[in-house]
């Protein structure tokens, strides 16, 4: 039997990166998927590859949205089990300073409202046993000069997560995990290309004990775990799937 056979899960952000990762994972296992992203067509894609999900086009920033792809879950499903707030990303690399107003108050609508109006819309539809595992970032424990504002909205979202975990428990688990730098989308928003440079990812990778950058399977792997039966006494907890970044 799969370990989460039966179980209903949302996963925003779900359409590429660690998103898509998360739903085939989960799917993988078992479960049915709502595959909820910006990119409507994208997230509908990764969705019909499953053999049980829908696909629903979210906003994360946006509450009306968030409470639609809640309802969604409860339509298709009757309920929700496990909710990977997953969506989120940078600005491009800036000091704080120079940064706009804008960018600064952006980051932590994506990043750190995004996780609260999960919660806020999806927990009411959970029964006790249920889980929710946030995607953080090592630069939330561990940050780096140019993306301040990026690393204090995830830093939020793990004084968040820690927060909520106390109100939630015994009911429902909150977790999250801190990945280190990843080829996802993330390169594109923070540094304007598709590929990061040689010279770039190299001083990157000196700085990861483990020899390489995260794969969107290291980050699904931890959350499942997280999300898993196994995992049933971590709650408030932040797993480092970092390659070791965050001991250097």
């Amino acid at each position: 039997m799969a370990r989460f056979d039966g179980r209903r899960v949302v996963v925003t952000g779900g359409a590429s990166g660690f998103g898509a990762a998360l739903a085939r994972a989960f799917a993988d296992e078992g479960a049915s998927v709502v595959v909820a992203d910006l990119d409507g067509e994208a997230a509908k894609r990764v969705a019909e590859d499953l053999p049980s999900a829908i696909s629903c086009r979210v906003d994360v920033t946006d509450e009306g949205d968030n409470a639609a792809m809640a309802a969604a879950a409860v339509e298709a499903w009757g309920g929700i089990d496990v909710v990977c707030a997953n969506a989120g990303g940078p600005h491009r690399g800036s000091n704080l300073i120079d940064l706009p107003t804008d960018e600064f108050d952006r980051m932590f609508a994506l990043n750190v409202r995004s996780v609260y109006f999960a919660a806020k819309h999806c927990v009411p539809h959970m029964a006790t046993g249920g889980s929710l595992v946030a995607t953080a970032s090592i630069g939330g424990k561990r940050p780096r000069p140019g993306m301040t504002a990026y690393n204090a909205a995830k830093g939020a979202v793990i004084t968040l997560v820690r927060g909520l975990a106390t109100e939630l428990a015994p009911d429902i688990r909150v977790n999250a995990v801190a990945p280190v730098s990843a080829a996802t989308g993330f390169d594109k928003a923070a540094i304007g290309m598709d590929t990061m440079p040689e010279n770039l990812e190299k001083a990157i990778v000196r700085g990861i004990p483990m020899g390489r950058r995260a794969e969107p399977r290291d980050v699904a792997n931890a959350i499942l775990f997280l999300a898993s039966d196994e995992a049933s006494f971590l709650t408030g907890v932040c797993i480092d799937v970092d390659g070791g970044r965050s001991i250097q």
